[in-house]
């Protein structure tokens, strides 16, 4: 990859944000990569329990690279029209599939955010289940700027954190607020100094690393259909979810290991 890498330390993984000369803002080389990535990583996830997404150098990513609007360079995309028939609704949720799998993948993905957060940037984090904000962050989605709308989930999940009239005043202003408001309005779980953010990450990271696999797949379906379905169907989600928890190795060793007061050791079965 030219725009990314992927770092592995035991079953934590850091996803790093590669283009630190331009803030890491995001091209169509690097959302293809993400998107490629993600396809990997759902297909076979490896030891992979907790996933932290940061920027290289002082941004977490300053959003879309504005030479994406002027060069007319682009990737040449294989599978063009398969998921509509306009080819603008088809580029678009081609590229919404670099994000939509932060969402959906069976292990916990946790921005790390620092310097912007903005746009497309901003963006990625909100895909993620969890959020890190180093204060003096700034953010925001600033697609009004460019006289389009935030497309890669922004109108989606923003308002699932802060509430559809905070989301509209945000993205109808293109306001850009700063993380200590962004962390009073519930835009991101935790605030802490530029200092702390890396070793938050990784402490956030490596404890929920260390919880029963199966489990946490299971909890971040469940917790995700919250959102999305009727409760009805939410509560399905949660007992299927359970069903594979209950017979599982994982299980046993959990009660295992509180019998014997030692730490427990899962292998994802």
């Amino acid at each position: 990859m030219n725009t990314l890498r992927l770092e592995r330390d035991g079953n934590v993984a850091r996803l790093v944000l590669a283009r630190p000369e331009k803030l890491n803002s995001f091209t169509a080389e690097m959302w293809d990569e993400l998107r490629t990535l993600g396809q990997e990583l759902l297909a076979d996830p490896g030891d992979i329990r907790a996933l932290i997404v940061i920027g290289e150098g002082r941004a977490f990513s300053s959003g879309i690279d504005t030479s994406v609007f002027t060069s007319g360079a682009g990737i040449t995309v294989p599978d063009a029209g398969a998921r509509d028939a306009n080819p603008a609704v088809d580029m678009v949720m081609r590229t919404q599939e670099a994000y939509s799998w932060l969402e959906s993948a069976p292990f916990a993905t946790i921005a790390a955010v620092r310097g912007y957060a903005l746009g497309a940037g901003l963006q990625t984090a909100l895909a993620c289940d969890l959020r890190i904000f180093a204060r003096g962050t700034s953010v925001g989605l600033l697609e009004f700027k460019y006289g389009i709308i935030p497309d890669l989930g922004g109108t989606q999940r923003l308002p699932r954190l802060v509430g559809p009239g905070k989301a509209k005043e945000l993205i109808f202003t293109s306001a850009r607020i700063d993380a200590d408001e962004a962390y009073r309005i519930g835009l991101c779980e935790q605030l802490v100094s530029d200092e702390e953010l890396d070793e938050t990450a990784e402490k956030l990271a490596e404890t929920i690393a260390a919880q029963p696999p199966l489990a946490i797949a299971a909890a971040k379906r469940a917790v995700n259909a919250a959102l999305d379905e009727r409760i009805v169907d939410g509560l399905r989600i949660e007992a299927e979810g359970q069903a594979t928890c209950l017979p599982s190795d994982d299980m046993k060793e959990a009660i295992a290991a509180f019998v014997e007061q030692r730490a427990p050791v899962y292998r994802n079965r």
